[in-house]
């Protein structure tokens, strides 16, 4: 029982870790890029024209853009699923000499 639990719970914070992240998404302008999961046929041609597709995949497209609100256009292009991608992370990186 109390593995169950263990796995449950652990499970439990990935997918608030996931869904913490599509909210930094939707919220927020702070990452430089995304990755778009099941985009749509017509996804590439209703993308903004400041948005460029930086690589692709079977079922996922990375993007690269500087426009304000680029998760709700992301999801407006055919976007079923975005996370942020290109996030330097909690601390920042040391500039180098």
């Amino acid at each position: 029982m109390t593995i169950r639990r263990w796995i449950l719970a652990l499970l439990g914070v990935f997918a608030g870790w996931i869904a913490t992240l599509a909210l930094v998404m939707l919220i927020s302008d702070a990452a430089p890029g995304a990755i778009v999961f099941l985009p749509g046929a017509d996804f590439v041609e209703s993308l903004p024209v400041d948005i460029a597709v930086a690589g692709a995949g079977s079922g996922w497209i990375a993007v690269r853009g500087e426009t304000a609100g680029m998760g709700m256009a992301l999801y407006r292009a055919g976007g079923w699923f975005v996370l942020p991608a290109g996030m330097p992370g909690c601390l920042p990186l040391p500039k180098a000499p």
